[in-house]
């Protein structure tokens, strides 16, 4: 099972947009798959509502895709509070990541998927070498919030098909 991190909590966030992109295609490869929003679940703190979330996304996958965008040249503190308040060795030890960075600038990101991959690598996990950085994605061609960019789309297709292999 692969979990897809949304990795901003600010709402009407386009990282969700992008994220909701990655299920629908790995949905529509049959693929099993989970959203997991940081704008809907709270984890700031460690309690039972964060449990359950652990439970029903963390613990059980295999394989992860965090996308996330540009904080201050980083990556979300959400993204890390989530990480911390985690149980390391039972959701994230030995298991595969893929990276996305999206920012409304030209960088994609780049310094917060290299920030994040060290993060990742110290807690024992897989990171694949094609981190994807999506920019200008406010500039993006979308319908009803869901992403219509043909550009964006194939190189996303491209990246899952390249992680499904891993």
């Amino acid at each position: 099972m692969i979990t897809i991190v949304s990795g901003s909590n600010r709402p009407g966030n386009n990282t969700q947009k992008i994220a909701y992109a990655y299920f629908q295609s790995l949905k529509d490869l049959d693929v099993d798959c989970k959203l997991l929003s940081l704008e809907t679940h709270t984890v700031h703190t460690r309690n039972a509502d964060f449990e359950h979330m652990e439970k029903e996304f963390l613990i059980p996958a295999q394989q992860f895709i965090f996308v996330f965008p540009e904080y201050h040249g980083s990556f979300p503190g959400i993204l890390k509070l989530m990480i911390d308040n985690s149980d390391v060795s039972k959701c994230f030890h030995n298991k595969k990541a893929l990276l996305v960075g999206v920012a409304s600038g030209r960088a994609g990101n780049l310094r917060g998927m290299e920030h994040l991959t060290g993060s990742l690598m110290h807690m024992k996990m897989i990171v694949h070498p094609n981190r994807l950085p999506i920019s200008l994605v406010d500039k993006l061609n979308y319908t009803n919030n869901v992403l219509t960019d043909e550009n964006t789309l194939t190189l996303i297709n491209n990246q899952i098909q390249a992680f499904l292999s891993f």
